[in-house]
């Protein structure tokens, strides 16, 4: 029997950015599922606050060269890889200059957002599908980690959803009491907008009111995970009338019910 395989992507994890909730818990998941037997891929930002020296990132010439339309621009796509500490899993960090080349991560000096993160994230999430599509890697399992995300789910189940490489795919979304929607503004969905994708196509990520990127992608993922204890307003209200699977916050060492919730999911799938 093949090796089930895990796309973990996530907009933080340690040792190489900062501790958060986040980070933590996208460091431990992909060792566990790596000691089960399960065939990882992971993806994040290359964020400036990372150090190449010290954690030995180095570039993928066969995968870098892509460009990425964001709001009718082109940005190029760098593609950048390091290894987990102790563990044989491979982290593949998506860089660009315009976008992640900065002294902080989602926040200024000061602590005010930046006013590009929209664009950002839909660099980043673009990236990762397009970046999968040339590992030429079909996952069994997409799991998303943080708001920086929240988009893929969106992706994978409008405009990729006829791509063999994704169809198959269950996707699951962590919900994290983490949000970065306060300086987003309709013209998000322009930017978001991707192939045949109209701003129509992503109004669940509105709620007449602003931006909500927990709904948003709570409405697409085919399973969700609570991550945090305590949960944001924004987060709690994607959670009201779904009409499918949840895994309710499990403590400090959630991951053999994470992994029994994959299962779950891909016996769904063959069912």
């Amino acid at each position: 029997m093949s090796k089930k395989k895990v796309l973990v992507v996530t907009q933080e994890m340690s040792p190489f950015t900062e501790p958060s909730e986040v980070a933590e818990l996208a460091r431990k998941l992909p060792q566990y599922l790596h000691e089960k037997g399960m065939e990882l891929r992971v993806l994040m930002p290359k964020f400036g606050t990372i150090n190449e020296r010290r954690h030995r990132l180095h570039e993928v010439v066969r995968l870098s060269g892509m460009n990425i339309i964001v709001d009718d621009d082109d940005y190029p796509l760098i593609i950048k890889v390091a290894s987990m500490p102790d563990v044989r899993i491979q982290v593949y960090f998506l860089d660009n200059d315009d976008f992640f080349r900065r002294r902080y991560v989602f926040e200024d000096e000061n602590g005010q957002a930046y006013d590009d993160n929209a664009d950002r994230m839909v660099f980043f999430c673009k990236g990762v599908l397009e970046t999968v599509r040339k590992f030429g890697w079909a996952p069994d399992i997409v799991h998303c980690h943080g708001w920086m995300t929240s988009l893929i789910p969106a992706y994978l189940k409008t405009a990729y959803k006829t791509d063999p490489l994704f169809q198959h795919a269950k996707v699951i979304y962590s919900l994290y009491n983490d949000a970065m929607e306060e300086r987003m503004t309709d013209s998000f969905f322009t930017k978001a907008a991707i192939n045949n994708l109209a701003a129509k196509d992503l109004i669940a990520y509105q709620n007449g009111v602003g931006i909500t990127l927990h709904k948003g992608a709570t409405t697409f993922a085919d399973g969700i995970i609570v991550a945090s204890e305590v949960l944001s307003a924004s987060a709690q209200h994607a959670l009201k009338g779904l009409d499918k699977p949840v895994l309710e916050y499990q403590g400090e060492d959630p991951m053999p019910a994470v992994l029994d919730f994959y299962h779950s999911l891909m016996v769904e799938h063959v069912s």
